[in-house]
């Protein structure tokens, strides 16, 4: 868990940028917004909201930002790792940081998102049978460790 490390301002641009491409990439194919997706969401916008408050967010950093967890007290809040890097394992070793040295124990995962949902379970997380409506269109559904993590 060498590479994950406190974000700190200059991080800023890269993670807002690491954040747009996912929600485009990953997140569009199922709601087909395009003001949304493509107008709302912008990496300047998304840099400026996320340094205001840079509290709970970490890193993966090898010399290049290759992706960022937020964490708001037990709760993975944010995971995301760029389309570039991704099955290199930065995901697996952000989480493990996030639940080894942060106490992360829960997370909500959108409904649609299939392959974000079998990550978790590969490392520890199980679903709980709780489902949340976000934005009154958005549904998410919580995991949480299972008693072997």
């Amino acid at each position: 868990m060498g590479n994950v490390r406190p974000a700190e301002k200059r991080d800023v641009s890269r993670i807002a940028e690491i954040f747009v491409f996912n929600y485009r990439l990953n997140f569009y194919p199922f709601f087909k917004n395009d003001p949304f997706y493509f107008g709302e969401l912008n990496v300047l916008d998304t840099a400026a909201e996320f340094a205001a408050d840079l509290s709970g967010f970490y890193v993966y950093d090898d010399g290049i930002v290759k992706g960022f967890i937020s964490v708001i007290g037990d709760e993975l809040n944010k995971l995301h790792v760029d389309p570039q890097f991704q099955s290199q394992g930065i995901g697996a070793e952000l989480l493990a940081y996030a639940t080894d040295e942060l106490g992360v124990t829960w997370l909500w995962a959108l409904e649609q998102n299939v392959r974000g949902q079998a990550f978790y379970r590969r490392h520890g997380f199980e679903l709980t049978g709780e489902k949340l409506i976000e934005d009154e269109w958005v549904p998410l559904l919580k995991m949480a460790l299972g008693k072997d993590k």
